[in-house]
């Protein structure tokens, strides 16, 4: 399974990954949602950043998956606390993550560059973070080539 993976440009979370400082993503909301119980070890996640241009630039493939039990707000600080090492959060993120009653951990094998691609996200309706796409090649966008004239 493929996965079309947001993250967040203003905190260099890309970054962080591409450079081997971040090993692991967190998601997490009061209920469960996207990827809890969707992402599985060996699937593959490419990654997008929340900038409006809808260009995946890198991709990772699951090594870990922890879906939390319910969570109260002090645990799932401490779960983000404890995995701060592989996340590489900033303070804002561990904010956003910590509290959170239902936490996703997805553990990342090497992030890798890839030549840049669009896809069509038509298909997801209301737009969020993470979205399961089955087999990426399916939504990528073909460039058109143009012709001078």
């Amino acid at each position: 399974m493929d996965h079309i993976v947001y993250v967040d440009a203003q905190q260099g979370e890309l970054e962080n990954l591409l450079c081997w400082s971040a090993r692991m993503l967190v998601r997490g909301a009061t209920g469960r949602k996207l990827p809890y119980g969707r992402v599985q070890v060996g699937n593959r996640l490419f990654f997008v950043e929340n900038d409006g241009k809808c260009l995946a630039r890198a991709w990772a493939e699951v090594t870990s998956v922890i879906n939390s039990t319910p969570l109260s707000p002090e645990e799932s600080r401490l779960l983000v606390e404890c995995n701060q090492k592989q996340l590489q959060l900033s303070h804002k993120q561990v904010q956003c993550w910590s509290g959170k009653r239902f936490l996703v951990l997805i553990g990342l094998g090497q992030v890798s560059s890839l030549a840049p691609f669009t896809f069509d996200r038509s298909a997801f309706g209301k737009m969020d973070d993470w979205l399961p796409v089955g087999d990426v090649e399916h939504i990528k966008i073909e460039e058109q080539m143009t012709t001078p004239g």
